[in-house]
């Protein structure tokens, strides 16, 4: 068993403590996930439920449930709208959204699952200035 990490919603009123070792680590660039995420792409963490323990806002996280098939759920604190982990109903494996982590993981991502499907300016931004802050504009 590795050490434990602690893990917060935005607002830090849902926490949580995961224990590794991790399983494997997706950055997934599906539409779904995008659309789940507003981002680029997902990265999640996956592992087994047993290594998930609520400190605190348990009581706050809303799990979305498609009323379709296909269709991906998520787990997210209802004050602030963060994603936090949830257990997927297809496989049963817990899903950590890796930027709740407060510490690094101790994993880095296997890889990038639906390629094909990334956003078609994700290469853009991943090439575009990098800067340390807020820019001023």
């Amino acid at each position: 068993m590795s050490k434990p990490i602690q893990g917060t919603c935005l607002c830090g009123r849902v926490q949580y403590r995961v224990t590794g070792p991790f399983d494997v680590f997706h950055l997934c660039h599906c539409s779904q996930c995008r659309r789940s995420t507003g981002t680029a792409h997902a990265a999640n963490i996956f592992t087994t439920e047993d290594r998930l323990e609520w400190l605190a806002g348990e009581d706050l996280v809303k799990r979305y449930i498609p009323d379709r098939e296909g269709v991906i759920s998520k787990a997210f604190c209802t004050h602030c709208g963060s994603l936090v982990p949830y257990t997927s109903l297809k496989s049963g494996r817990l899903i950590i959204p890796a930027g709740s982590l407060s510490e690094p993981p101790g994993i880095e991502p296997d890889d990038n699952i639906f390629w094909r499907d990334r956003a078609d300016w994700y290469d853009a931004g991943l090439a575009a200035e990098h800067v340390e802050q807020f820019p001023d504009d």
